[in-house]
């Protein structure tokens, strides 16, 4: 990337349309903001006196003038109000088949976490010409995930999911910064996005090393904390079962509906007495300090897993629980 650069490379299918709706703004202000000078200077030049004594001519208004200068703001608002919610929908409506990838922020680096179990700290290795979805949020403070030649920004909040999505198009390195002041070091939260030929990253995904997928991860997960005691395939459990539940709806027992999706699964673990599902009792224990946000991750792409017809067994069957294990089993979700 040149130091001359005003703006950073157009390297993502939605970089185009925000540089668009930038530029055109960018030029209505300038060409009115020079319309206005120009206007000053000519009047105050035109009519210049050096009687100090003299009265202006009076001043009877016109309609026409006036109207214009309301109709055509107006105007120019409504067209960069809708280009711009254009621009807004396609920026955080991801199409389907995505390349999810998670990532988590805290001070002061970035870890993203591949669903094959490859994880990288402060680098992102992509493949060209594929969308992908970044699902992330942070361990301690607010942080904001930026990547400027793809222009995506989203904040990273504890507690909380946000995801950017970005289809490359230039094979090439890119940085990735945090756009949201988190402490001393915040200058030194950078990193690199590298977007590859896809049967080069395919090469490079296969050459890492991951110890598993993260679903597998999560399914292990699953099972040492026994959540298989209580969340069992066919329903009989003091849990629901949660096969083919990701991406539905469920009704709670205050009468209200949620969706089953990455930050209603995270809440389930980490603070499952909020939002307790119609016909089970609010049993089930936190896990809060007993799993990090990258254990929560894979938990959740391991209940993602559960919508294929080869769902792991653990969720299938129930494993024996002597006492010890059970304890710790008792939920609603």
């Amino acid at each position: 990337m040149s130091i001359f650069r005003l703006i950073p490379e157009q390297a993502s299918t939605l970089a185009p349309k925000v540089d668009q709706l930038y530029w055109f703004i960018v030029g209505v202000t300038a060409f009115f903001g020079i319309l206005v000078c120009v206007l000053v200077i000519y009047f105050a030049v035109k009519y210049r006196t050096d009687d100090p004594l003299a009265v202006g001519a009076p001043i009877t208004g016109s309609i026409p003038l006036e109207l214009a200068w309301s109709v055509i703001p107006f105007l120019i608002s409504v067209v960069i109000f809708g280009w711009a919610a254009q621009v807004f929908f396609d920026i955080y409506r991801p199409p389907d088949q995505t390349l999810e990838i998670y990532a988590t922020g805290k001070r002061w680096m970035w870890k993203f976490q591949h669903l094959d179990g490859k994880a990288e700290i402060n680098e992102l290795h992509v493949p060209m010409g594929r969308p992908v979805k970044v699902t992330f949020t942070s361990e301690d403070v607010l942080h904001s995930l930026y990547f400027p030649s793809f222009r995506v920004k989203a904040d990273a909040i504890p507690g909380r999911y946000s995801s950017v999505w970005f289809d490359a198009t230039k094979v090439g390195v890119y940085h990735i910064f945090c756009a949201e002041y988190c402490g001393t070091r915040h200058s030194g939260m950078i990193g690199s996005v590298h977007v590859m030929e896809p049967a080069d990253y395919q090469a490079w995904l296969s050459g890492s090393g991951g110890g598993g997928s993260l679903a597998s991860r999560g399914e292990r997960l699953f099972s040492e904390l026994a959540c298989n005691t209580c969340h069992i395939g066919d329903g009989s459990g003091r849990g629901p079962s949660l096969k083919n539940k990701f991406g539905t709806q469920e009704q709670l027992v205050n009468g209200s509906v949620v969706n089953i999706d990455e930050s209603y699964v995270r809440e389930s673990i980490l603070t499952p007495q909020r939002k307790v599902v119609a016909g089970f009792q609010p049993l089930m224990p936190t896990f809060q300090g007993l799993v990090n946000e990258e254990s929560v991750m894979a938990l959740i792409e391991y209940v993602k897993s559960l919508q294929s017809s080869g769902g792991a067994a653990a969720a299938n069957t129930a494993a024996p629980a002597t006492p010890a294990a059970a304890a710790p089993a008792q939920e609603h979700r």
